[in-house]
C-alpha cells in the first residue's frame, strides 16, 4: 500500500456546489411495486432519501465552476497566485481537451498554472488531496486549486434499479497552501485493477465506440432493471466484499502508521456508497458513531467523485468546526485511500446549489455550432 507523510500544507477551505434539481425516492413508489411497506425497507437499510440530478444542457464541469468560484471568492483568494489547477472528474464535457483546460479558462487563471486531470470516481478526492499535497510539499507548487466532480447520475436509465436510486451528482473545490508551520497529513492508498470490470461503463470509449449498431440497444434483466451499453454496471455484491475485505484494514493500517488512536480524530469522513456500507465499516473499525456520518447519503446520495468533500461540508451547522478529521474513499477501480488531515482554521463553505440557467441550447443547436465551426465558420 502506498503510504506517505506529508507537511507545511495547509487546507485553506472547501466548497461543494449540487444541481438545484432533486428527485425523492418517495417519488419513484412505482420502482417499489406501489409498496409503502418496500419503500420503507429500502429507505431504512440503504438509506435511500433524496439525490442531486443534472438538468440535461448542464454538465459536472459548471459544476465545478460555480464551486471553484464561490470558494475562491468566500476565501478573497487572488487566482493568480494559483499555481496548479487539479480536475478530478469521470464525466468529461469532452475526450479532449481535458475539462480542466475549460476550468482553466472560466475561472480566468494565469498562464503559468499546470492544468490537469485526473480520471477517478470514488476514491477520487482523497487521491486528488495526496496529488495536492505532493506538489505543495516538493515545492513544485505554493497554492494548488483541486476540484472533484461527477454527473453520476447520467450514467444509468432510471428504470435501472441497481444503479440509478444511488448517485447523486455533485462538485467541489478545495484549495490548498505552503505554510511553513507544522501540520502533517497522512496518507495510505491502493488499487485492485483486477476488478476494473466490477464498476464500468462499457461503452464510449475507443475500445467500443458509440456507434449506430447499438443506439437501439436496451436489455432488461430479470427484475425489470433496463441497460444501454452506455451506461454504468456495477456488480454490488462484489463491491460490498471488496470494501469490506480492503477499507477497514486501511483505515486501521493508516491510524498506525500516523501513530494515531481513534480518540485523536475528531471526525471520520467516509465514502458514501450508502448507509449499509458506511455502518459496516464502522462496526468492523470501532469508528465511534457520534464521530461520523452516513446522513449525507440520504440528502444528496452517492456523489462518487467528490462524495467525501460533501460529507465534510455537509457537517457545516451540525457540529463543531472540524478539526482532524480521517477522510476514507473506495469504489471504481477497483481503487481506496485514506487520509489523514488537519481542518483546524479551514473555511467550510458548505454545500450550495446550482440555478439551472435558462435558454439552454439543445443537442440540434449544440450539433449544428460544431458543425459551422468544423467549415471555418467562426461565428
Amino acid at each position: 500500500m502506498a503510504k506517505a507523510i506529508f507537511n507545511h500544507v495547509r487546507i485553506r477551505g472547501i466548497k461543494t456546489i449540487v444541481p438545484d434539481r432533486f428527485i425523492d425516492i418517495d417519488d419513484e413508489i412505482e420502482y417499489f411495486g406501489n409498496s409503502v411497506r418496500q419503500l420503507e425497507r429500502a429507505k431504512k437499510m440503504v438509506g435511500f432519501g433524496r439525490r442531486p440530478v443534472l438538468p440535461e444542457g448542464v454538465t459536472v464541469v459548471d459544476l465545478c465552476e460555480k464551486a471553484a468560484a464561490d470558494l475562491l471568492g468566500e476565501l478573497g483568494t487572488d487566482r493568480g497566485g494559483i499555481d496548479a489547477l487539479i480536475l478530478v472528474n469521470q464525466s468529461p464535457d469532452y475526450f479532449f481537451p481535458a475539462s480542466s483546460y475549460l476550468l482553466h479558462d472560466r475561472l480566468g487563471l494565469g498562464e503559468e498554472c499546470a492544468v490537469f486531470d485526473v480520471g477517478l470516481g470514488c476514491s477520487g478526492y482523497v487521491y486528488g488531496l495526496w496529488l495536492a499535497h505532493s506538489l505543495i510539499a516538493s515545492g513544485a507548487s505554493t497554492r494548488v486549486l483541486l476540484v472533484a466532480g461527477d454527473s453520476a447520475s447520467t450514467h444509468a436509465d432510471l428504470r435501472n434499479r441497481l444503479y440509478a436510486p444511488l448517485f447523486g451528482d455533485a462538485a467541489s473545490a478545495t484549495l490548498l497552501e505552503h505554510e511553513p508551520g507544522d501540520n502533517p497529513a497522512w496518507f495510505a492508498l491502493g488499487a485492485r485493477g483486477a476488478g476494473w470490470d466490477k464498476i464500468v461503463v462499457p461503452a464510449g470509449g475507443r475500445r467500443l465506440p458509440i456507434r449506430k449498431d447499438m443506439c437501439d440497444v436496451e436489455v432488461q434483466d430479470a427484475a425489470g432493471n433496463v441497460w444501454h451499453p452506455w451506461d454504468g454496471i456495477i456488480r454490488g455484491m462484489d463491491i460490498f466484499n471488496f470494501t469490506m475485505e480492503v477499507v477497514p484494514g486501511n483505515i486501521r493500517e493508516l491510524l498506525a502508521f500516523a501513530g494515531k488512536g481513534m480518540d485523536e480524530i475528531d471526525f471520520f469522513a467516509l465514502h458514501q456508497a450508502n448507509k449499509q456500507i458506511v455502518e459496516t465499516i464502522v462496526a468492523k473499525t470501532g469508528i465511534p458513531r457520534e464521530k461520523t456520518s452516513w446522513e449525507t447519503f440520504s440528502r444528496y446520495g452517492n456523489n462518487s467523485t467528490t462524495s467525501v468533500a460533501t460529507v465534510l461540508c455537509d457537517q457545516r451547522g451540525e457540529r463543531p468546526p472540524l478539526g482532524r478529521c480521517l477522510l476514507s474513499a473506495f469504489g471504481v477501480g477497483l481503487s481506496w485511500g485514506s487520509a489523514i488531515v488537519g481542518l483546524e482554521g479551514c473555511h467550510n463553505g458548505g454545500i450550495g446549489l446550482y440555478p439551472t440557467p435558462a435558454g439552454l441550447p439543445g443537442r440540434a443547436e449544440q450539433l449544428e455550432a460544431w458543425i459551422r465551426y468544423f467549415l471555418g465558420d467562426q461565428r
